[in-house]
């Protein structure tokens, strides 16, 4: 009968710390091991897009695994502890999309203490003038899909439906699907770019505040310019590049939960932007570090010229894993620029 009621009871807790974890609440097996993990923080948090990414630094040398406790299981996502050069470090992936990249990077930094977060990866191109498996760090990320569709027949110069009272603006600027059409009527009409409503931990809550381009930490923007006579790979097997890549800081990327693969739009991108880096999910860390106020960079190495047009077919299926070996490296050799993990960089 004893082992009857201890059977009962192992059950019991396991259907509660499901029914918990099935809520999205913390159990209190995975919040001890937070506590326990926060106590030897605090640690850089490095955010991975996906596996294509984030395989390369796990089988980096560069990365040791911490022994106890190498990850912890939360929420659909693995956070993975360890070290990198002199840094304590906790890695997640995001997954596809802004949805994802905001939820992953939330859950990072509201779980653990961090002193910072780069987020790493590859990217499709807008700028002509660089080429495939260069590295690139924007000084500014902007959430280029949040859009106020305007309705057919009205002008530039009428209100948008909510204008008024704030919610939407023409500050921006806007894409007209007319121009790319073959001549006939087009009721798409045109698109005007909206900026993020934000809610900072330093603000008042549910008091919204605007942002549209978020800069990056100036500090480890800073630290970024070291790296850029970093010595990269640029050939995979036989196939070269026609130059070896390099890194590069650039004004600006974008990002949009979608896949661009359309030359007009890129060059729409670039001539409207002046973007460099177009992707799915950079923006969203960004701006949940800026609402946070944690000090961040984003680092992405260009797989593609977004759209085609480069004198190589098929770049990113040849060069995609190149691309993001390249990211890892530069990931690895900024994360020993900095001081030791126990300090945290003065942001500007």
């Amino acid at each position: 009968m004893g082992y009857f009621l201890i059977g009962v009871l192992v059950v019991v807790l396991f259907i509660g710390n499901v029914i918990e974890e099935a809520n999205g609440e913390i159990s209190p097996t995975v919040l001890s091991k937070i506590e326990w993990m926060n106590k030897r923080g605090p640690y850089l948090g490095i955010v991975a897009p996906n596996n294509f990414e984030l395989n390369p630094l796990l089988a980096s040398q560069a990365y040791v695994p911490y022994p106890s406790l190498p990850f912890i299981d939360f929420a659909g996502r693995r956070f993975r502890f360890g070290k990198i050069s002199n840094q304590r470090v906790v890695i997640v992936m995001t997954g596809l999309g802004m949805v994802n990249a905001g939820v992953a990077t939330q859950l990072l930094v509201s779980l653990f203490r961090l002193k910072g977060v780069l987020h790493y990866g590859i990217a499709g191109n807008a700028d002509v003038n660089l080429e495939i498996g260069d590295v690139t760090i924007p000084k500014y990320w902007a959430h280029s899909g949040l859009w106020n569709w305007q309705r057919y027949g009205d002008g530039i110069d009428d209100e948008l439906a909510l204008e008024a009272p704030g919610d939407y603006t023409r500050d921006i600027g806007y894409l007209q699907f007319s121009k790319y059409t073959n001549g006939s009527d087009n009721l798409l009409n045109r698109v005007w770019y909206q900026p993020e409503e934000i809610f900072p931990v330093t603000g008042t809550p549910e008091v919204r505040e605007h942002i549209f381009w978020v800069p990056v930490d100036k500090s480890y923007l800073n630290l970024a310019r070291q790296l850029e006579d970093t010595k990269l790979p640029q050939c995979v097997n036989t196939t070269c590049l026609p130059r070896p890549p390099k890194v590069t800081i650039v004004d600006r990327g974008v990002s949009a939960s979608v896949f661009v693969d359309n030359a007009a739009y890129r060059t729409f991108l670039r001539s409207k932007f002046n973007a460099t880096a177009v992707e799915m999910e950079s923006a969203a860390v960004a701006l949940i570090c800026h609402q946070q106020s944690i000090p961040f960079v984003v680092i992405r190495a260009l797989s593609d010229l977004a759209g085609g047009g480069s004198d190589m077919s098929n770049e990113a299926d040849i060069f995609g894993s190149l691309a993001a070996q390249n990211s890892v490296d530069v990931l690895v050799k900024f994360v020993g620029l900095l001081p030791p993990y126990g300090s945290k960089i003065q942001s500007e």
